[in-house]
């Protein structure tokens, strides 16, 4: 593709030279860079993109896109000055591929918690629908029959660009994509036109990065607010549960349809005569499409939740109701999301990834009604991530659980021990809370501790295989130690 194919989409404060050349590749880490490629200089927490401008270009970029007039030593490639890289970055990553987008139905899910579970749902609709899909999402990327392990929840702009060609080129007809509060911000799904914008929840969590509450909320916002600029007929699916919910729909734009669930309000699609469980839920569907009967597997009010906002979406993509309440009906767990590893005739185990404390608290408080035990929680908190979330997660922990292990998280570059002081600052009752920083030897005391009866939560990681910490990262997988604990075999 022509360099100035690509400039007619962005229109550049400025070019620094006269050319046109072929556009082989796009990349914003300088060492992926090859001949003809374009590179683009981003600012990121810890470092500036123009600093790698001279290796870009001793690799062979054609042309370096930035915010500066002449980042040093360009050498003989073309400077493209723009006012938003990461902006620039987006548009021109979906018209090299052109516009994947356009060519699958795309579905965005946004929400502090349950986007995996909502997604992997939507994933089994459509296909069981015979639409071939695509997932992009915390767990794995999954285009065609080839699953990649993710690396972040929702991939930069020229990743998720490829990806999206890719499923167009393997015949996919619909996509599945989390998108995190931190691509909005940066800008990673901007030329994506979405079919479905889905909100599930706000509750506290990256305050690290947004600084406010009301600044997190305002970053899920920028997902609907997209959808004034969409080529297609866009639709808005809203809890309205939660209280950010009932505030976004008022930012809805009028180009969209907007589609609200609830299980306790009033909603275009809701759930009636509840029943929740020891072995789920059972409930009717009531929704503009009808009404269907879902007998739920997996357990936890919030996961009736995650399955109206699925039932939504079906929906308003002509998935008919009763086919896709089946299809949710037969759903087990999803990967790492109150995952069981348990032994029959023993106590029971479950892996969660609840990181936050609303999270934190869903899985306990539906653990704690199954539980005719003791109940156990093994947890730990990231490093260099939100602080003030921490003393809060072990309020939760101490008030809902019998005996409370804290432990590591991913420490990164945190003392892990500082980070648990932090965690017990919020612990009310020391007397059942025991602090083992290594985190397969917390999970095996919480192991050695249980009894028939009791249940041992692994939160924080759940899907997960490896920890990481100052400069390294190791293998490492609650759900793996927990049946090598328990003489399991993986199957």
């Amino acid at each position: 593709m022509k360099l100035s194919t690509l400039l007619a989409v962005i229109k550049p404060l400025a070019v620094g030279r006269p050319g046109d050349p072929d556009i082989k590749g796009l990349a914003y880490d300088s060492r992926k860079i090859k001949p003809g490629f374009i590179f683009f200089a981003l600012h990121g927490q810890n470092q500036d993109g123009n600093q790698f401008v001279p290796d870009a270009v001793t690799r062979g970029a054609a042309a370096v896109v930035s915010d500066q007039a002449a980042p040093v030593s360009h050498g003989p490639a073309i400077i493209i000055r723009v006012s938003d890289p990461r902006q620039a970055m987006a548009e021109l990553a979906a018209a090299f591929n052109n516009n994947p987008s356009a060519n699958l139905q795309v579905v965005g899910i946004t929400g502090t918690n349950g986007k995996t579970t909502t997604a992997f749902m939507l994933r089994d609709i459509f296909t069981d629908a015979g639409r071939h899909t695509g997932l992009i999402g915390t767990v794995a990327y999954e285009i065609g029959g080839r699953t990649i392990p993710a690396n972040r929840t929702t991939p930069e702009s020229v990743d998720l660009q490829d990806m999206l060609a890719q499923m167009v080129h393997v015949g996919c007809q619909s996509a599945v994509v989390e998108v995190s509060s931190h691509a909005l911000i940066q800008k990673r799904v901007g030329g994506i036109d979405f079919d479905v914008a889905v909100f599930t929840n706000l509750t506290h969590d990256h305050l690290d990065y947004h600084a406010t509450k009301e600044n997190y909320f305002q970053a899920k916002v920028l997902l609907f607010r997209g959808l004034s600029r969409c080529h297609k007929k866009p639709v808005a699916v809203v809890n309205l549960d939660d209280p950010y919910g009932r505030e976004l729909v008022r930012d809805v734009p009028l180009e969209a349809d907007l589609i609200t669930y609830a299980t306790g309000q009033d909603a275009a699609v809701r759930a009636v005569n509840l029943q929740i469980t020891s072995a789920g839920s059972v409930f009717e569907v009531h929704s503009p499409w009808g009404e269907a009967q879902v007998k739920l597997k997996l357990l936890g009010h919030y996961n009736v939740s995650n399955t109206l906002a699925a039932l939504a979406v079906a929906g308003a993509t002509g998935v008919p109701l009763a086919r896709a309440a089946q299809v949710v009906s037969q759903m087990m767990a999803v990967p790492g999301r109150l995952e069981e590893i348990s032994i029959e005739g023993g106590f029971q185990v479950f892996v969660d990834y609840a990181h936050t404390e609303d999270a934190l608290h869903n899985v306990l408080s539906t653990l704690r009604e199954i539980t005719p035990g003791k109940l156990i929680v093994v947890f730990g908190c990231g490093g260099n991530r939100d602080r003030k979330k921490r003393p809060l997660m072990g309020a939760v922990a101490t008030r809902l659980a019998d005996y409370v292990l804290l432990t590591s998280d991913n420490p990164r570059k945190e003392n892990p021990i500082e980070i648990i002081a932090q965690i017990r600052a919020g612990c009310k009752h020391s007397d059942n809370v025991e602090v083992v920083e290594d985190r397969h030897e917390a999970i095996i005391r919480a192991l050695s501790m249980a009894e028939k009866g009791d249940v041992v939560l692994i939160a924080g990681k759940g899907h997960e295989n490896y920890q990481e910490f100052t400069n390294t990262v190791i293998p490492f997988d609650d759900r793996q130690v927990v049946r090598e604990c328990l003489g399991i075999s993986h199957a």
